[in-house]
């Protein structure tokens, strides 16, 4: 009488920071990423070799080059839009027909399904790793949602910007996206800017000021304008409107107000 069959070892349990380091190494899969620890129990070096010997051997290869070129990509509804940074090594690549198409999916993907969504589809951009032959990565990912949406990209699309206003039309939105395009305030307000980012500033403005030979009385007098200035300076709503330096952003505004703004690029 035969004895009966074994029962097959169960799957060993992967630790997820091994396969988060795993995917982040090669680019593959999650679920890839599994199966390949599990087979090399466990061994993040031998998971590699086993990745490189299937189909995604080209993305592990290239999985450490810099990406230093890409772009940028939009997808927009009512009151949404997505943004979508993708990486790649060379600009001959970025200019690709079909590195744009998948940039393009992604951020419908992105509109349609939620960021989460384009994390998780590594698989589209490990195919395109094999097909055009550099790495390519995922950069930035953002949805924004808001009353009155404008966007704009630049003409070689390596800077992207969406601003939602409480108020005002799409065109003023988009008006306010190009200054920031072009100006990258770091804050809406000058309100905005954060106390230790001043208290920073200070301290640097004093030591310059000590070195100057300022007398103490009248120092505290120069970096009371200084944090003026350098508030105004970056907030977007006190800087001078780009396309008419005699106005602010605030005052084109008028009624209108920035509720918030996302600005990515390549650089």
């Amino acid at each position: 009488m035969l004895p009966p069959n074994p029962t097959p070892p169960l799957p060993m349990s992967i630790d997820a920071s091994l396969v988060a380091s795993l995917r982040s190494r090669t680019g593959v899969s999650i679920l890839e990423c599994q199966k390949a620890l599990e087979e090399a129990g466990g061994d993040e070096e031998k998971a590699i070799e086993l990745l490189r010997k299937r189909g995604a051997a080209q993305a592990v290869k290239k999985a450490a080059r810099e990406q230093s070129e890409g772009l940028i990509f939009i997808a927009q509804e009512e009151g949404k839009v997505a943004l979508v940074l993708l990486r790649c090594e060379t600009d001959f690549v970025a200019r690709n027909e079909d590195f744009q198409a998948l940039g393009n999916e992604l951020a419908a993907l992105a509109l349609s399904d939620g960021e989460e969504a384009v994390r998780n589809a590594n698989d589209k951009i490990t195919a395109a790793v094999q097909q055009l032959g550099e790495n390519i990565t995922l950069g930035d990912v953002n949805v924004i949602e808001g009353e009155t949406l404008g966007t704009y990209v630049h003409t070689n699309s390596k800077i992207g910007v969406v601003v939602s206003l409480n108020g005002g039309t799409t065109e003023l939105a988009k008006e306010v996206a190009m200054h920031t395009a072009a100006m990258n305030p770091s804050f809406v307000t000058p309100d905005d800017v954060p106390a230790d980012t001043i208290e920073k500033e200070k301290g640097m403005w004093k030591e310059q000021l000590k070195k100057d030979g300022k007398p103490d009385e009248i120092i505290e007098k120069i970096i009371l304008g200084k944090e003026k200035k350098f508030r105004e300076e970056s907030a977007l709503t006190t800087q001078p409107f780009v396309k008419n330096p005699e106005q602010t952003i605030g005052q084109l505004l008028g009624d209108a107000s920035v509720t918030s703004y996302m600005r990515m690029s390549v650089a």
